[in-house]
């Protein structure tokens, strides 16, 4: 297994230096040894919701594994030293891992969406990767679930023998309760957003070129305005103003250091 070298704070939130053969590297020693964490993929919006809330922040931190899911983090990291650092984009870990589980035969479970959304999601899953054992799915309801309840859920994720829990929960609920469930819960889980959407076919992903060059959001932003506004032009902004700072103050503590030399 490949080694995180570092794990660098991006304003107020530690993103890993990782890549997919890291990730799945570790998912798969986690599995090995039945060991109960989960995985973030952080993109501007979690990093803010990480600033402005301080239990969020918490569970991220607590993580044992977050990856630069947008390509603004992927700039960061590179602007702070980590030069070759790549995208570690949650729906594309999720087909990542997939491959690799159909290859070893670990169960994956499906936690999150509608009943329909699955319905898909495990069809496309199947006929990309025939031999991905899928031992499980549930839809929860949308409204916040009651203790027996999750033990509820928590009891059938164990039952099916699944190793790797997918939660298509959104964004923070989907940290949230993969943080609750740590220790409950023997298997790693990865909150993979809107991968189920997309890999369900109910919403299509921006091009991989939009992908590229950072623009994403702009993508996103234009299909559904309504929901994305507040995400897109007030975080953004935001984001970009307090890692400027943040870089300013590295490249002057790293002139400090250097002339402290002489």
């Amino acid at each position: 297994m490949s080694q995180l070298t570092k794990k660098i704070p991006i304003i107020s939130t530690f993103i890993h230096n990782t890549s997919y053969q890291d990730a799945c590297d570790r998912i798969e020693s986690w599995v090995k040894t039945n060991t109960s964490c989960y995985i973030v993929a952080a993109n501007v919006h979690v990093v803010m919701m990480s600033y402005w809330q301080r239990g969020y922040r918490e569970i991220l931190n607590q993580a044992a594994l977050v990856t630069p899911d947008g390509m603004p983090l992927v700039w960061a990291m590179r602007l702070l030293g980590i030069k070759r650092q790549t995208r570690v984009y949650g729906p594309d870990l999720m087909l990542e891992w997939c491959d690799r589980a159909a290859k070893r035969e670990v169960p994956i479970y499906l936690y999150g969406g509608t009943v329909s959304t699955l319905e898909k999601l495990q069809a496309n899953l199947k006929q990309q990767f025939p031999n991905l054992i899928i031992a499980g799915v549930n839809s929860p309801p949308f409204r916040p679930l009651t203790a027996t309840e999750e033990a509820e859920d928590i009891a059938r994720i164990h039952q099916s023998g699944a190793k790797v829990v997918f939660v298509g929960l959104g964004c923070p609920k989907q940290e949230q309760w993969m943080a609750r469930q740590q220790g409950k819960l023997q298997a790693v889980m990865i909150g993979v957003g809107a991968a189920f959407s997309f890999h369900s076919g109910e919403v299509s992903q921006a091009p991989r070129w939009v992908m590229k060059w950072g623009f994403e959001w702009l993508y996103r932003f234009s299909r559904e305005p309504q929901r994305l506004w507040r995400r897109y032009l007030v975080n953004n902004p935001i984001f970009v103003w307090l890692f400027a700072w943040q870089l300013v103050a590295s490249y002057v503590k790293g002139k400090k250091s250097f002339e402290s030399q002489f």
